[in-house]
């Protein structure tokens, strides 16, 4: 009697277990990924990018219902750009957005697209990357051990200082400007007249503050976020870079997906860059408002005056990119 008991609690337990395993929400018979991706993201999750990756992971999901899953890890788990590239390469990491910066060293073509001064506007900027220039750079990485999908905005960066505004090219003479660990930025402010001053960006508000330094260059979220507007109160409109992003997957994680997936993840990102932009857009829009309503001095300067900045970059376009002259000339014709 106690075996045929024990016999018939353990049936009734099993077939409890079989529907829950066999339903999911709904009755819905739930799907089993066949593959599940990592993305690297280096911003906080709250921050544009960040939250165009975690978009581009969504659209995926629902695309190939649920056998696709992506797994976003913002805040930098995973490690720095130059870090996840080279894990990438060997397909240790499956996706990513990743700086031009970090991309350039291993495909030098990309320096190109860092040059200061190289577009009038974001519209130029657009125009050039949705074209048939920006098809030739997504499709340069051939050997890379990288594909690119779609481009991501990181806005445009601009100078802003304690002391006095920059309204002129003279204004720069002379004055202490933080730069990035970046060769081409150094040259960039020592072409202006400027000293530059290479620190790790959590030390720049001290060193405006104590008067380390004269001043920075950033774009308006982060002069806005990391309150440099309270210790450098004049911004200057200059947008001497505008260097977009990138996403990008693994060759090796590329080379697994059926043609039919390959289809799906592109159409996906190009939706999850234009959501992107709109998020940047409206971050940059709130950031600038909150910066003015403080009282801050915003200088807008003259196209007359822009020309002059942009002229004192030509001996850098030569040094940096003597082989892509054709390009940066090509980008440049066609905002005037």
């Amino acid at each position: 009697m106690r075996t045929d008991l024990t016999l018939l609690l353990a049936a009734v337990i099993a077939l409890g277990l079989a529907g829950c395993g066999a339903s999911g929400q709904g009755g819905q018979e739930a799907n089993v990924p066949e593959y599940v991706f990592t993305y690297a993201e280096n911003q906080a999750e709250d921050y544009p990018t960040a939250q165009g990756a975690v978009r581009f992971a969504q659209l995926v999901y629902e695309r190939t219902d649920g056998k696709i899953e992506i797994q976003v890890n913002a805040g930098g788990s995973l490690g720095d750009e130059r870090g996840i590239i080279k894990q990438m390469r060997f397909g240790g990491i499956d996706f990513a957005r990743t700086s031009l910066s970090s991309l350039a060293d291993f495909i030098p073509k990309l320096n190109v697209l860092q040059m200061p001064y190289l577009y009038t506007d974001a519209n130029h900027m657009w125009e050039i990357l949705e074209g048939d220039i920006g098809d030739d750079f997504l499709n340069s990485f051939e050997g890379s051990g990288l594909v690119a999908l779609s481009w991501y905005d990181a806005g445009a960066r601009n100078f802003y200082s304690t002391k006095k505004p920059v309204e002129c090219l003279e204004d720069m003479k002379g004055m202490k400007i933080r730069v990035q660990e970046s060769e081409v930025m150094q040259r960039m402010v020592r072409a202006l007249g400027g000293i530059p001053v290479p620190l790790p960006y959590d030390a720049v508000y001290s060193a405006l503050e104590t008067g380390e330094i004269d001043g920075a260059e950033n774009n308006w979220p982060s002069y806005d976020s990391e309150g440099h507007y309270q210790v450098a109160s004049y911004y200057t409109v200059d947008e001497h870079t505008r260097v977009p992003e990138l996403q990008l997957v693994s060759e090796v994680t590329w080379n697994k997906l059926s043609d039919e997936y390959k289809k799906i993840i592109k159409e996906c990102a190009q939706e999850s860059a234009i959501y992107e932009r709109q998020l940047w857009e409206k971050r940059t829009r709130e950031s600038e408002s909150r910066v003015r309503d403080n009282g801050c001095h915003v200088v807008e300067l003259s196209p007359e005056e822009k020309a002059r900045f942009q002229e004192a970059m030509i001996p850098i376009y030569g040094e940096f990119c003597s082989d892509y002259m054709d390009i940066i000339e090509a980008i440049m014709e066609a905002g005037r």
